[in-house]
């Protein structure tokens, strides 16, 4: 018999592992990396590339909505042409100047629907039946049917932001 301070292994774990309570699953080759633990973060970006392109300041944000449509600032062509081909439109790209013509775009594919509303930004959320309609921050009475639609009958968020004219980005969450 060892001295209990010699022990490789606890009394509590050996018993329970003779007992057959314990089952030792085998842990996977990549648990001995450093580096790597937790839940990796969910995806932010559907595409990112990096570009030279001769472009004032050093952030833009804009909205490709087809081949030759945007909303946003005028750039330069291999700004907004960046993705042609790896992203259908529409969606949304935020550049980041990196170096004196070096440009890192990220973009993300958004949906856009067409309605008239008031006010720039609208969410409207159902619960349980009950609808709650926020535009501008205030509270509001009466209904955008556009977005009434993309409820369905459930427990669900929309909100839009208003992108030019009767032109709107919406998502859809649910509660």
């Amino acid at each position: 018999m060892s001295p209990f301070w010699r022990r490789e292994e606890p009394l509590h774990e050996r018993l329970a592992k003779e007992g057959g309570l314990v089952e030792r699953a085998p842990r996977p080759s990549w648990d001995d990396l450093v580096g790597i633990h937790g839940v990796h973060r969910q995806r932010e970006y559907d595409a990112v590339v990096a570009v030279e392109a001769d472009a004032p300041g050093d952030e833009h944000d804009f909205v490709v909505l087809e081949e030759d449509a945007l909303v946003g600032e005028e750039l330069p062509d291999e700004l907004l042409s960046a993705f042609d081909g790896a992203l259908e439109p529409p969606y949304r790209v935020r550049a980041v100047r990196k170096a004196d013509r070096t440009w890192a775009l990220a973009a993300v594919a958004i949906r856009v629907e067409r309605f008239e509303a008031d006010g720039d930004v609208i969410d409207l959320a159902q619960r349980e039946g009950e609808r709650t309609l926020v535009v501008d921050g205030e509270r509001a009475f009466g209904s955008v049917p556009a977005l009434e639609l993309l409820l369905g009958g459930e427990d669900v968020v929309v909100h839009a932001e208003r992108l030019d004219g009767d032109l709107w980005e919406v998502r859809v969450a649910p509660l």
